[in-house]
């Protein structure tokens, strides 16, 4: 099953690692595109029994620049805590590697954009310590990419940008612009773009968007996801048919009934229960010897 947006908006950097570069770009920050890019351990847990672990780890190397270590965490809520943990990873990253960590946070949410990129000092005021300042991208400064053409120019950066504005009021024509450059892109890139997508829009309403588009526009693709929605298309229109059958009869159906017809995702389960539909004399009669 397609697990939380929290995956896609920290894995899309591990899968195109070269995407932090033009993140930073739309950011304003200068950083050079990686020459090479390693996956390091998330798992930043001490001997003590005190686990830590970061979303997703990478050692960016560059021609000119020291090597750099890219945390990539997303978030989807404020969090009073986090701040410290983020501080926690920034110190522990430092004395592990000896490289400078940066942190990218991700968000899909602008409030919590804005909440994670403002500036924390710990130590007392009259003489912080530390100050903790992330990147943070997210829906208040990604770009809307509703044209073909910029989708076609960074597929990856379209990727995050529809992932952080799954709430856009134009996330419909974000999603359609994407759609219409996998027509025609490869599918071992053009697969896990569907679903990194998928993932990222969760269960807010553009899922379902998505999962239509995909379902129309890439129908010829035989992604997990692609599979699967093709899949939940097929089941929810057994399930319409039985209860038009139903309803043509002038069968009373019960709120329990339909409940079990809608959820039902097996289409050959239901279409069985579609002939059964025909000739039932009440609702429950289609479940019958189950």
């Amino acid at each position: 099953m397609v697990s939380s947006p929290h995956e896609a908006m920290h894995r899309i950097f591990k899968d195109h690692p070269g995407l932090f570069s033009r993140v930073s770009e739309v950011l304003g920050i200068d950083f050079a595109p990686p020459t090479s890019v390693t996956v390091l351990p998330t798992d930043l847990t001490e001997a003590r029994p005190l686990e830590r672990r970061v979303d997703t780890l990478l050692r960016l190397e560059t021609e000119d620049d020291e090597p750099l270590l890219l945390a990539v965490e997303a978030q989807g809520k404020k969090d009073p805590d986090k701040p410290a943990s983020w501080a926690y990873y920034a110190s522990y990253l430092l004395t592990k590697y000896r490289l400078q960590p940066l942190l990218l946070v991700v968000c899909q949410d602008r409030a919590t954009a804005e909440w994670a990129a403002r500036p924390v000092s710990f130590g007392p005021p009259q003489w912080p310590l530390l100050t903790l300042r992330p990147l943070v991208a997210g829906p208040h400064n990604m770009p809307v990419l509703t044209d073909p053409a910029e989708v076609r120019k960074d597929l990856a950066l379209a990727t995050l940008s529809a992932i952080t504005h799954v709430s856009h009021p134009d996330i419909g024509a974000i999603l359609k612009a994407v759609t219409t450059v996998l027509r025609d892109t490869p599918h071992p890139i053009a697969d896990p773009i569907v679903e990194l997508i998928a993932q990222g829009l969760g269960k807010h309403p553009a899922a379902e968007m998505w999962r239509n588009l995909v379902a129309v526009d890439l129908s010829f693709y035989k992604s997990y996801i692609s599979e699967e929605i093709r899949a939940e298309g097929e089941a929810r229109r057994a399930a319409e048919d039985v209860l038009e059958v139903l309803d043509v009869r002038g069968i009373d159906v019960p709120a329990a009934v339909r409940d079990r017809i809608v959820n039902c995702g097996d289409p050959e389960t239901l279409r069985r229960w579609h002939r059964r539909a025909v000739v039932a004399p009440s609702a429950e009669q289609i479940f019958s010897d189950e």
